[in-house]
């Protein structure tokens, strides 16, 4: 990667008069605010629409988009809705909390609205677009099938012939308005989207995409692949899936992640060259400029969790396809330039092995160095130039947060380490003293990328946090004013890049 900085912030954050950041200009400000900063980099989290807990990383789909995003003031511009229309989307009074519900009902009456108003021409550049984008099709049957099923999980469907994917039975769905409204939808998102990233891309910033490493078991990808998926011996309804996904004990949560999601049938995977994971990649690619991996370690090895587990302490580790997945990337898009690998959590001597071997760069985050007397690899003189580096992720206390959290002679040791004195470590805002130490410590490593959250450009404490891993309400919903980022001391980080050669 080439030597930078950037800022994470989930697209759903950003300012705006709706209920949520939107594909608008909003996005276009912060990326030339990010430019007026010396950035070169701006990560974002999944694209994909949220699922239980409102979390991106739990969706119906490894491959559509989140609808919640699309801009309704961009269709008013193609004739598709009226100025009082988007006016009723707008909920001016929650600007620093995400409202799902209201979003989800605003968001819903908007599209269908514009849909039934598309002519001759938008109809035909969706076909195209289908044609083009062979997942749409899934997608399109399974919400289409779903939500005449109220909702239910697939398995639960009460006709087994759409259960079972009968063609005749899904060439019925594909006749329905329903299965042409949500292509419909998609082709929206995507074009949206590549409209202002073509804009984010012309201020010199890239965007790091997120790739969720497992997808939810009620989705479109295991509706239409089970064979790709590690699904129950005895086809019983109670029982879709055997074993399930997760992460054992960690920093996170001591009594480690049950994420709950199914296992890939690797072998299958193998038996094609990875043909769905390459498909994947390629849908990846066109939404960003780099890609990050979650999960990386699952590709070398896995923890299997029995489904009816209640916590993940009791797993195996179970190999995974290694450098095979790697080999196949390269014979379908060249080398791995535009990979990074999210390798944090319980290392074995495997994933080392593998992250050497396949040359992607690894991530490094400051608040797991912190340890008295530990060396840690995490601590930024052990920083190797090939890895992005941070403060914290999404997954993480702000660091104004965590400073207050954390033991005293944790505080101690990270507040010498960044050569900060005085007795203001506990101030917050965009000046904080102790906030700008730290992340000055960090730009000065050998990291060729470094990321900092928007909360800690801030300043911002706990109230702040993105998620918390292990828990389920209250993440995912935290959102910025134009006030807050107005508030930026852009200078100070103009400065701090020209400096570090950022």
């Amino acid at each position: 990667m080439q030597r930078g900085a950037g800022v994470l912030m989930h697209i759903a954050s950003l300012p705006g008069p709706f209920g949520i950041g939107v594909f608008g200009e909003e996005a276009i400000d912060f990326a030339k605010q990010l430019k007026k900063q010396g950035m070169k980099y701006w990560q974002v989290l999944p694209f994909s629409y949220p699922g239980m807990g409102n979390s991106p990383y739990q969706s119906f789909s490894a491959f559509a988009g989140n609808r919640l995003f699309i801009d309704p003031r961009r269709l008013m511009r193609l004739g598709l809705l009226t100025g009082q229309e988007v006016v009723k989307a707008e909920l001016p009074d929650k600007k620093w909390r995400i409202d799902y519900d209201f979003n989800k009902i605003e968001n819903e009456r908007f599209l269908r609205t514009a849909f039934y108003r598309i002519g001759d021409d938008l109809k035909a550049k969706i076909v195209d677009f289908a044609s083009s984008h062979k997942w749409v099709d899934d997608v399109a049957l399974y919400l289409t099938i779903k939500e005449a099923n109220d909702n239910k999980a697939w398995w639960d469907w009460e006709d087994e012939k759409l259960k079972n994917r009968d063609e005749d039975s899904l060439a019925k769905i594909r006749e329905k308005k329903d299965y042409q409204y949500h292509l419909f939808v998609q082709y929206i998102f995507v074009t949206q989207w590549k409209e202002i990233k073509e804009q984010i891309n012309c201020e010199g910033i890239k965007i790091i995409g997120d790739m969720p490493i497992y997808v939810s078991g009620d989705s479109a990808d295991v509706w239409a692949n089970r064979d790709l998926f590690k699904m129950a011996q005895n086809n019983s309804e109670d029982i879709v899936f055997d074993k399930v996904a997760g992460v054992p004990p960690d920093y996170f949560c001591k009594d480690g992640q049950l994420w709950g999601n199914p296992i890939y049938e690797w072998s299958k995977h193998e038996s094609s060259n990875f043909a769905w994971w390459m498909d994947r990649f390629e849908a990846n690619f066109e939404l960003y400029d780099l890609v990050r991996i979650d999960h990386f370690r699952s590709l070398s090895s896995y923890w299997e969790i029995d489904a009816s587990s209640t916590t993940a302490k009791e797993g195996k580790w179970v190999e995974g396809p290694g450098m095979r997945i790697i080999d196949a990337f390269k014979e379908r898009f060249g080398d791995t330039s535009k990979l990074i690998a999210e390798d944090l959590g319980d290392k074995t001597p495997d994933v080392d092995i593998l992250l050497k071997e396949s040359g992607l760069p690894n991530m490094r985050v400051m608040q797991f160095g912190f340890v008295p007397q530990d060396d840690s690899s995490n601590l930024p003189h052990n920083f190797a130039a090939n890895c992005v580096a941070y403060t914290g992720t999404h997954d993480n206390n702000t660091l104004l947060g965590w400073l207050w959290e954390v033991s005293e002679d944790v505080r101690n040791f990270a507040l010498r380490y960044c050569a900060f004195t005085g007795n203001t470590w506990g101030e917050g805002g965009t000046r904080s003293e102790s906030c700008r130490a730290i992340i000055r410590t960090l730009w000065m490593s050998h990291a060729n990328c470094v990321i900092i959250p928007i909360q800690d450009e801030l300043g911002y404490g706990r109230d702040t946090r993105m998620n918390t891993p292990g828990t389920v309400d209250g993440n995912w919903m935290i959102r910025f004013s134009k006030e807050d980022l107005a508030s930026i001391d852009d200078g100070w980080y103009s400065e701090l890049n020209k400096l570090y050669k950022r």
